[in-house]
């Protein structure tokens, strides 16, 4: 698999990552047998990072991949979250105390004594501008409990503002076919400044798998039933933020433009990992067919230009209007 650098971390990544929200809660029950199948299966595929977060299943996703890793001579590149366990969430408790023990929690789980990675995960947005929280969190790769730390933002603007940080080392945003914002600015933004780019919701919380119609439904705890318009976090997590419906009519077209012989899935993964700017694309999976076919992207050949002339026609037809100025 083809590897690129992650931004400030020092590391090399493979450009196929593995999300494990799936592995935690929120998308129905995965299984402990199941989950560490994935596991093993996108390891043993060349998968080289990992990310989670502490909320994942109130921490099951961290200790999930702790218990895959621990027999694993080789350990892949594990990226974290921190802070949607703020109670109240607010900017106020985005404090020195509450960022050691969301941290040291999470090494705990992950039963390691320096994370690699440590994200904000979607905090407040004025989080992003306090200077006590990177002071914080630079004393925390100074004191060897993380080597490095970055953000995960639900806006352009959030994540151009995190940028104004040095110690920033990379940036995670949704980024795919109906999300196309970040590419204007923040990812050209991103690359000057020598920072990451983590791609999440590649497929559009599966929309762009091509395998749903009108009538598909969801588990009761499954978060693309219980946060359809928002209801528990930001509703651009879920389909992107893009309206079922409109969703699933602009992904039919997109099957149509990727054709009988690629997957609508690996195509556009294909898109994401052909951005510049982007390190790693970051797609989940609840079973090891669903690892197989994402890995499989990474091998295909780039878009030609008519596909994306069409899928570019695609997005400003049915799928502008419904996102493009709200991240």
């Amino acid at each position: 698999m083809e590897q690129r650098p992650l931004g400030k971390t020092g590391a090399e990544v493979g450009v196929i990552g593995l999300g494990t929200w799936q592995l935690g809660g929120d998308w129905g029950d995965v299984d402990e047998d199941t989950a560490a199948e994935v596991l093993d299966a996108a390891l043993d595929a060349g998968v080289t990072l990992l990310d989670t977060a502490d909320v994942y299943g109130d921490g099951r996703s961290e200790e999930r991949i702790r218990k895959a890793l621990a027999p694993r001579a080789d350990r892949p590149f594990v990226a974290t979250k921190a802070g949607r366990r703020a109670d109240p969430f607010e900017a106020a408790q985005y404090t020195p105390e509450n960022l050691r023990a969301w941290v040291d929690r999470s090494r705990r789980n992950l039963g390691v004594d320096t994370l690699d990675l440590v994200q904000l995960h979607c905090p407040p947005t004025a989080v992003y501008s306090d200077q006590h929280v990177f002071d914080t969190l630079d004393g925390f790769v100074a004191d060897g409990s993380i080597a490095a730390y970055g953000v995960s933002v639900e806006t352009v603007a959030e994540g151009l503002t995190a940028l104004q940080h040095e110690g920033v080392a990379t940036i995670q945003v949704i980024l795919n076919i109906f999300r196309r914002k970040p590419l204007e600015e923040l990812l050209p933004a991103a690359a000057a400044a020598g920072v990451g780019v983590l791609a999440r919701v590649p497929l559009a919380s599966g929309l762009l798998t091509g395998k749903y119609d009108e009538s598909t439904t969801f588990p009761a705890d499954d978060h693309r039933n219980f946060n359809r318009n928002g209801e528990a976090f930001d509703v651009g997590e879920t389909f992107a933020g893009v309206p079922f419906d409109v969703g699933v009519a602009a992904a039919r077209e997109v099957a149509e433009i990727a054709g009988d012989a690629v997957p609508t899935a690996a195509f556009a993964l294909r898109w994401v990992i052909d951005q510049p700017g982007v390190t790693t694309v970051i797609p989940g999976a609840r079973n090891v067919t669903q690892v197989r076919g994402n890995v499989a992207a990474a091998t295909m050949a780039p878009l030609s230009g008519s596909q994306l002339a069409d899928l570019e026609r695609v997005y400003d037809e049915r799928i502008r209007a419904h996102v493009h100025d709200r991240w």
